[in-house]
Parts: C-alpha cells; sequence; structure tokens
C-alpha cells in the first residue's frame, strides 16, 4: 500500500539526486513517522475486523477462526476489504489455512505463541562482549560513561546471561481468542 503526501507536505521530502532535487510524492518508509502513519492506516482500514477475525501489525496479517469454515469467511472479509480499499497483496508472502506458523520472529500455533528455535542457537551462542562498544545494546549504565575502562564483571557476566536468556525465552503474549 501507497500512502499519497498531501501535495503542500511534500517539499517537506526533499532530497537532491545528482540530476537535481526530487519530493515523494507517496510515503516511503525512511521518513521519521512512516511506521506509525502506516499503522494507523492499517488499523483504521481494519478496524472493524479487529480482534474479532484478524490482527494487524504493518503489513503482517493473521486471520483466524474456530473453524475451517469460518476462517474461510473470515478471510473472505478480509480479503475483501483489501480489494475495496485496493490494498495489493503480495500472493508469494501469503499463508491460507496454516495451523502454525512464524508471525514476527514468533512460531505461532495452537499451542500458543513460542520463540522460533532457529533464532535461540544464535543468542545463546553470543561472546560475552570484549570491548565497550559491543556492549552499547546491555543494561550496563556505568560502562556507557566516557573513559570507562571495559571490566566485564561477574555482574556484568550474569546481566549479560540473563539478557540472552530473556531473548530466547517466549514473553507473555496472548494469543486471539
Amino acid at each position: 500500500m501507497q500512502i499519497h503526501i498531501a501535495p503542500e507536505d511534500q517539499h517537506k521530502t526533499t532530497f537532491t539526486y545528482s540530476f537535481g532535487t526530487f519530493v515523494y510524492t507517496r510515503m516511503p518508509f525512511g521518513l521519521c513517522n512512516a511506521p506509525s502513519s502506516f499503522q494507523r492506516c492499517m488499523t483504521s482500514i481494519f478496524s472493524n475486523l479487529l480482534q474479532d477475525c484478524m490482527e494487524v501489525f504493518m503489513d503482517v496479517f493473521t486471520v483466524y477462526a474456530d473453524s475451517f469454515d469460518a476462517c474461510l469467511e473470515n478471510l473472505s472479509k478480509v480479503l475483501r476489504r483489501c480489494i475495496d480499499t485496493n490494498l495489493v497483496l503480495n500472493f508469494e508472502k501469503c499463508h491460507f489455512m496454516v495451523t502454525k506458523g512464524i508471525v514476527l520472529g514468533y512460531l505461532v500455533s495452537n499451542r500458543g505463541v513460542e520463540v522460533d528455535k532457529s533464532k535461540i542457537n544464535i543468542i545463546t551462542s553470543l561472546p560475552n562482549p570484549t570491548l565497550v562498544r559491543e556492549q552499547d545494546c546491555l543494561p550496563l549504565s556505568k560502562l556507557l560513561q566516557k573513559d570507562v575502562e571495559l571490566n566485564f564483571d561477574q555482574p556484568c557476566v550474569e546481566a549479560f546471561q540473563e539478557l540472552k536468556s530473556r531473548l530466547t525465552s517466549a514473553p507473555i503474549l496472548q494469543a486471539p481468542n
């Protein structure tokens, strides 16, 4: 889906290229508020279907129901809405009538929401940081101060192990009813 930028706001998207200066007429994702604007648009389009028969996050739709026939009916509603609002789907990325699948990096099934096992090995095999710049993502604020020597002591090791543990265990999420 491409969101048009109002003509009076297009100058705010100006960029320079070797052949001149250009503006966007449709919202690119690189703009700072583009993702939230896109999500608001998707939420608006599907507002009466959300939490009833579908969920949407950006361009990821999940349509659900208790039975095959009900799921077909819900899917029909969602596809009809896509047609009515000129949303174009990439059918190579669509999966229909599946009982489990990877959604936003998590394995979702009738058992609930689980961490994708392929991601766990990557995280658990991360070595402890050896340079200050390697630990920017860790909640080790004392090491972020200027001109501080990296002293990756036992509390830091424990914090790093806790971070890896939390990244590889399923968060508390509630799947749609």
